[in-house]
């Protein structure tokens, strides 16, 4: 029997949807909606990107924007940033915030709150207008494409743009596809260090080479079956299949089609493309794929790059590039500049401000990436230094503190209906205390710490040095917020995901925790030669935090990491969801069913 969802969406979904909503916009908004048809309409919604927000909120919608690998042409963040300010406003300040703002996720796209249902149609125009559009942004349905968010700009072994392309302007178009069992993730990248993290999507096209016919051929490995949450990660299988980069497109419609037509419809806690890949086997799938979808031979995998991964992979900072932080080299001879927005926060003056920048100093384009930060790009070398000089990178560095560089944090509760905590205000306040009261070895240029509101993990805390995710606990007779905190996740060649040493560790008592566990780190951690009997002179350098974690029993590290109380200022502690907007009278939501775990309003 089909879960209730396929009932939900039976009838009416993709493209028709657009319609409905703007008729509801047209004819009162929200309350235009019958209110025993809500569930249905919001389930339908989504495929357009609009998700009704939570309880407490009613009236009230978020927008996510879809924009393949990031690209922000020019003028399309101006565009966005002004929405913002214009209609991205709630009934009240966000403490820590204010008023009006982007969040920049973690598929290289945005999200705007606060919307109002007939203020739609207006706010599509407008970003219609510049090329900014919603359709397929959420839902069950193909969402944004992720890759490097540099391709065409950095050096690539193979070029992956128009991969990118042909999957948004012909796949995701598709309106014959836009009802999925479920949610599906497509990544591809042609650089060799792994930022598109093919390991966590639900196919993957990564860099590689094979002989053909004597001759080396430049093309793409496909893994399948990544994904995260409900505390059942799994990193994508190799699915033994080379394909030249004329074929690649072929081989993603044909997955996609095969769990189209195949997938799991009933039961939602098991119906990812990550359960569908266990389940049916590498071998049964390529079979499927080249009797029933595929029209060419295919090849055999060839020789990948993981070897060369440190995108996120626990590795040195000098062994390459780990995030898109920073002043780099474009092939071209011009740079790029990427700027640390610590949770991906963003007030829309701001975003306006570096729309501006990026025309001053650049081309106009911005590239998002898949760690909430903006990356202005193709400045000249001798602007490089009046845009560093520009006040707003001074709020948001090239050169930001390790903890402020390593950090992403998810909706939580201030939106998600499933989020057992808050996130963003949290980290924003815990990465300046964290600044403050942490001293880290000169050689630690980031800790990656990643939080989630639960288990679904948007935050994606399984993949991160340290990992956050929400919780509730009790603590002297009172229900508080609290998290599990996990070590030692990371991609790159061989991905592994966070062992837990704390469990439901109330929110006043995890930043002491950890502050403990990074002092154990920095004391502990086995280093190189002192630099005075270095023959090159250089700095003594020592283990990364997750080469420290896997040299470290969990036992110790379980040890290391003491709750304790501290002088940080955890608000929010009996309910966030009641600390400042206008939510419905009651507590929190208690943890959600493995089924409602599975299923994140955000990415």
């Amino acid at each position: 029997m089909a879960h209730k969802k396929e009932a939900l969406k039976e009838g009416c979904y993709g493209d028709e949807v657009r319609d409905h909503i703007l008729e509801f916009a047209e004819n009162g908004g929200y309350e235009a909606i019958p209110e025993d048809e809500r569930e249905t309409w919001f389930t339908r919604f989504k495929f357009w990107g609009l998700f009704h927000q939570r309880d407490g909120q009613e009236s009230y919608f978020m927008m996510r924007l879809t924009n393949a690998s990031g690209i922000l042409e020019p003028d399309q963040l101006r565009t966005i940033g002004e929405v913002a300010r214009d209609y991205a406003t709630g009934p009240v300040e966000n403490p820590e915030f204010g008023n009006g703002w982007i969040d920049l996720t973690t598929r290289q796209s945005v999200q705007l709150h606060w919307l109002e249902l007939e203020d739609v149609p207006e706010i599509w125009e407008k970003l219609e207008s510049v090329g900014v559009h919603s359709r397929s942004a959420g839902g069950d349905t193909m969402r944004n494409i992720s890759g490097c968010p540099l391709h065409g700009k950095a050096e690539e072994f193979v070029e992956a743009g128009p991969l990118l392309e042909r999957f948004e302007e012909e796949l995701r178009t598709d309106d014959a596809l836009a009802n999925m069992p479920r949610k599906f993730n497509i990544s591809a990248s042609g650089c060799t260090v792994g930022c598109a993290q093919d390991s966590i999507n639900d196919i993957g096209f990564e860099p590689a080479t094979k002989e053909i016919d004597g001759e080396s051929v430049r093309g793409f490995n496909v893994r399948i079956g990544g994904g995260l949450g409900g505390r059942q990660p799994r990193a994508a299988t190799p699915l033994d299949v080379f394909v030249r980069p004329e074929h690649a497109y072929e081989v993603g419609r044909g997955f996609v089609e095969l769990y189209h037509d195949y997938g799991d419809r009933q039961n939602r806690s098991k119906n990812r493309a990550r359960f569908f890949a266990e389940d049916w086997g590498m071998e049964k799938i390529r079979e499927t794929l080249q009797d029933e979808y595929v029209e060419f031979e295919m090849h055999t995998a060839g020789e990948d790059f993981r070897e060369e991964y440190t995108y996120n992979a626990g590795q040195p900072v000098e062994a390459g590039q780990h995030d898109h932080v920073g002043v780099g080299d474009q092939k071209d001879g011009q740079h790029y500049v990427g700027l640390s927005v610590p949770v991906g926060r963003l007030p829309a003056e701001d975003a306006i401000e570096l729309a501006d920048l990026a025309d001053e100093y650049g081309s106009g384009e911005i590239r998002l990436t898949r760690r909430q930060n903006p990356v202005v790009v193709d400045v000249a070398a001798d602007d490089l230094e009046g845009l560093l000089a520009e006040p707003l990178l001074s709020e948001y560095p090239a050169e930001p503190s390790p903890f402020e560089r390593g950090a992403m944090a998810c909706t939580g509760t201030e939106f998600c209906s499933i989020a057992l905590t808050e996130t963003k205000g949290r980290m924003a306040r815990m990465l300046r205390w964290f600044n403050e009261n942490v001293e880290l070895p000169d050689d630690v240029g980031k800790i990656k710490m990643h939080y989630s509101g639960c288990t679904a993990d948007c935050g994606q805390a399984m993949t991160a040095d340290i990992g956050l995710q929400g919780m509730r606990a009790r603590k002297d007779g009172e229900m508080v917020e609290a998290f599990d905190i996990g070590v030692g996740g990371g991609v790159g060649e061989d991905p592994s995901f966070i062992d837990w040493v704390q469990q439901r560790v109330p929110a006043d008592e995890a930043p002491g925790a950890i502050r403990n566990l990074l002092q154990a780190y920095a004391a502990h951690r086995a280093c190189e030669t002192p630099a005075e009997s270095r023959a090159d002179g250089g700095a003594v350098r020592g283990q990364t935090f997750r080469q420290w974690v896997d040299a470290t029993g969990t036992e110790q590290l379980v040890e290391f990491c003491e709750p304790q109380e501290t002088d940080f200022e955890a608000p929010y502690m009996a309910d966030a969801k009641q600390s400042w907007y206008p939510f419905a009278e009651g507590e929190s939501a208690p943890t959600p069913a493995a089924e409602e775990s599975a299923a994140p309003s955000d990415d």
